[in-house]
C-alpha cells in the first residue's frame, strides 16, 4: 500500500529555495549576488522586516549557498544553490549537523550563548562553513548581547552568522556594527497578486481577481499571511472561491457597501447609515472591521485628493475607483480631517465598549450630526447676514471683518510714564534739593509704578484696592482707606516712599476721595465687556450659542501692539568678511 503524501500548508510548500524563488526583494537579491561573485562574503548578517517578508528563509537561502557543492560535487559558494546535493538536501530539511537554527525567543539567556561560543573553535563537519542562525534575536538578555560581541567581531574563517528579527530597534547598535544589515521590504500589491495566482493555478484552485485583491489587502505587504489566507479561502470555497466568501471569511463587509455608509454619512442620513450598518452587521461584518474600513476610505480619498494617482491601486476595483476620485473632488479636506480625527476616537471606544455594536452605533450617529456642520467661514457669512445693518441717529462701529474671534472696543490702551518721565512743570530755577528729587514724581500714577518697579506686590495690590485718592502733591497725599485696607497701609506706605526715594513723605488721612485705581480699571473692564456684548454680531453669536461667553477682549490699540510685537525685526545686512569694500 502507497503512502499518501501528507499535506503541507503553502506557506511551506511554496516557500523559496533559491534568490530566483525570492519576490518583491530585489536590492537584497542583488547585494548578495554581487558578494557571492566577488567573494565578498560577510562574518554575519542581519535580516529585518515585518513578518512574512522571508527573513528566515532568506537565512536558510544564504546558508544553503555558501556550503552548496554542486550536483558533481566540486561546486563552490553561489547564490544559485543546486538543490540536490547533500548539504542543499540536509539544510532544506532542517537536519544539517553544521547549520544550527536557535530560536532565540526561547534561548534568551548568556548560558545558551556561552554554547555556541564554545562549539565555534570547531571546524565544520562536512560542510564549507558552520552557520548559527538565530531567529527573532532581539529576545536576547543585554547580557547575551554583550557575550556574543568578541566572537562576532572576530570569528574563526569557517563560522558565519545569520540573524533574523522584526524588532531593529532592540537589537543593540554594537550588535548591528558587526554585521550586514539587509531590510525586507514589504511585498508591493501588484507582486503579491501575481504571487498568488501562480500558486493558485499550481494548486488547479479557482479564484477570481476580486477575492485576490482582498487577500492582498488583508495581509499588508506579508507574502506568509497573503499564502495563509489563500490557503484557508480555497478551502472556504466550494468550486470557485469568490470576493463574497473572502470577505465573510475575513469579516469584512463589502467595498462597496462601506463606500455606500461612508455617502450616508457624509450626507448627514442618519437613519439610513445606521440600517446599513446593521444590514453589515447581520451579514457577519465586524463593527470594529466596519469602522475600519471607513477610517480606510478616509484616508484613501484623503491621499487621492492631495496625489491624484494615488487612484491607481491594483487592489480597488475600477468602480471603487471612480467612486474614490468623485468624492475626491466633492469632499473638502478640512471635512476629511474631521472626520479622520472623529473615526480614530470611534475606535477607541468600540474597542473598549462592552458591545460594540451599540458603540458602533453611536459612533455613526455622532459622524452623521457633524457631517453637516458648517465651516467657521459659512458660520461668519451667516451671523453677518443675520446682523441688522448699522446706523441711525446715535451712530455706530462697523461691524468686525470675517474671521475675528474676539470682540474689539475702541478704548485706547492706557499708558502710565515711568518713574524717570520728566515733570510737565519743570524746575525754572534752583530749588531744594528735596523740592527738586520730588519732581521725579509729579503724579500718583507715578508712585504706584515706584512700587511696581520695586516688586513690592502686596504693598501694590493694597495700594490699588484699599485707597481713595483725596489729594495729591509730591511728597504729600491724603488718601481715604476703604473698609476692607488694612489699618497700617498708610504709615508702610510712608515708610517704604521715604526708603526708596530718599525724603520724606507726609501721608494723611482724610474724607472723600475717588474710586480706588482697581475699581477705576475694573469699571474700564465692564465698560468694554458691555459695549462688546451689545455690538450686534456678538448677539448674533450668542442668540445662536447660549452658552459662549466673551474671553477676551483687545482695543484696537492692543491688536497694533500685539502686531508690532510678532512682527519679524529688520535685519541689518550682515557683514562679509570677505567684501573689500
Amino acid at each position: 500500500m502507497t503512502d499518501q503524501p501528507q499535506y503541507q500548508v503553502l506557506a511551506r510548500k511554496y516557500r523559496p529555495e533559491t534568490f530566483a524563488d525570492m519576490v518583491g526583494q530585489d536590492a537584497m537579491v542583488r547585494t548578495l549576488k554581487n558578494a557571492f561573485e566577488a567573494d565578498r562574503i560577510a562574518q554575519a548578517f542581519i535580516m529585518t522586516g515585518i513578518r512574512g517578508t522571508g527573513k528566515t528563509t532568506t537565512a536558510r537561502i544564504i546558508a544553503k549557498g555558501m556550503n552548496c557543492i554542486g550536483p558533481d560535487g566540486t561546486g563552490g559558494p553561489t547564490t544559485e544553490p543546486c538543490g540536490q546535493c547533500e548539504h542543499c538536501v540536509a539544510i532544506m530539511e532542517g537536519r544539517h549537523v553544521d547549520v544550527m537554527e536557535m530560536d532565540a525567543a526561547s534561548r534568551t539567556g548568556v548560558g545558551d550563548i556561552r554554547e555556541i561560543i564554545d562549539s565555534v573553535h570547531y571546524r565544520a563537519a562536512s560542510a564549507r562553513f558552520k552557520i548559527y542562525i538565530i531567529d527573532e534575536v532581539h529576545m536576547l538578555s543585554k547580557n547575551a548581547f554583550n557575550a556574543l560581541l568578541k566572537t562576532l567581531e572576530e570569528p574563526p574563517e569557517h563560522v558565519k552568522f545569520i540573524f533574523a528579527t522584526t524588532e531593529i530597534r532592540q537589537v543593540p547598535v554594537t550588535v548591528l556594527s558587526r554585521c550586514q544589515r539587509f531590510d525586507l521590504r514589504r511585498i508591493e500589491p501588484e507582486t503579491q497578486i501575481a504571487l498568488l495566482r501562480k500558486i493558485a493555478t499550481a494548486e488547479g484552485a479557482e479564484i477570481t481577481d476580486e477575492a485576490l485583491a482582498l487577500i492582498t489587502r488583508a495581509a499588508e505587504g506579508s507574502a506568509r499571511d497573503a499564502q495563509s489566507l489563500l490557503d484557508q479561502a480555497i478551502s472556504h470555497g466550494a468550486g470557485e472561491t469568490t470576493a463574497d466568501q473572502v470577505r465573510a471569511m475575513l469579516g469584512l463587509a463589502d467595498r462597496g457597501r462601506v463606500l455606500d455608509l461612508f455617502d450616508m454619512i457624509l450626507r448627514g442620513e442618519a437613519a439610513a447609515a445606521l440600517t446599513e450598518l446593521s444590514g453589515q452587521y447581520a451579514d457577519g461584518a465586524d463593527p470594529m472591521a466596519v469602522l475600519r474600513d471607513l477610517a480606510e476610505v478616509c484616508h484613501w480619498i484623503s491621499v487621492i485628493k492631495i496625489t491624484p494617482e494615488a487612484a491607481e491601486d491594483p487592489t480597488i476595483s475600477p468602480d471603487e475607483r471612480t467612486r474614490g476620485q468623485a468624492m475626491a473632488t466633492d469632499l473638502p479636506m478640512r471635512v476629511m480631517s474631521r472626520m479622520w480625527q472623529m473615526l480614530l476616537k470611534a475606535l477607541e471606544e468600540v474597542a473598549q465598549a462592552p458591545n460594540a455594536m451599540m458603540a458602533a452605533e453611536m459612533a455613526v450617529i455622532r459622524l452623521t450630526h457633524v457631517a453637516d456642520l458648517p465651516s467657521p467661514e459659512e458660520l461668519v457669512r451667516k451671523l453677518q447676514d443675520a446682523t441688522p445693518p448699522q446706523g441711525g441717529p446715535s451712530g455706530g462701529r462697523p461691524a468686525p471683518q470675517a474671521g475675528t474671534t474676539t470682540a474689539i472696543g475702541n478704548t485706547p490702551a492706557p499708558t502710565h510714564p515711568g518713574p524717570g518721565a520728566p515733570s510737565a512743570s519743570g524746575a525754572q530755577t534752583a530749588v531744594a534739593l528735596q523740592a527738586d528729587a520730588l519732581q521725579h514724581y509729579a503724579r500718583f500714577e507715578d508712585v504706584v509704578e515706584l512700587i511696581r518697579t520695586h516688586r513690592d506686590v502686596k504693598l501694590l495690590v493694597e495700594v490699588e484696592t484699599g485707597l481713595r485718592l483725596v489729594s495729591y502733591q509730591p511728597g504729600r497725599i491724603e488718601v481715604n482707606p476703604t473698609p476692607d485696607a488694612a489699618r497700617d497701609l498708610v504709615g508702610r506706605l510712608g515708610a517704604r516712599l521715604q526708603a526708596w526715594t530718599g525724603n520724606r513723605w507726609a501721608i494723611s488721612v482724610a474724607e472723600g476721595g475717588g474710586p480706588t485705581i482697581a475699581e477705576t480699571r475694573d469699571a474700564a473692564e465692564n465698560a468694554l465687556l458691555q459695549e462688546a456684548q451689545d455690538h450686534p454680531l456678538v448677539k448674533a453669536v450668542i442668540a445662536i450659542f447660549p452658552k459662549a461667553k466673551i474671553t477676551e477682549i483687545r482695543t484696537e490699540a492692543e491688536k497694533e501692539q500685539h502686531a508690532l510685537e510678532d512682527a519679524l525685526p529688520e535685519v541689518d545686512d550682515e557683514w562679509d568678511p570677505f567684501d573689500e569694500d
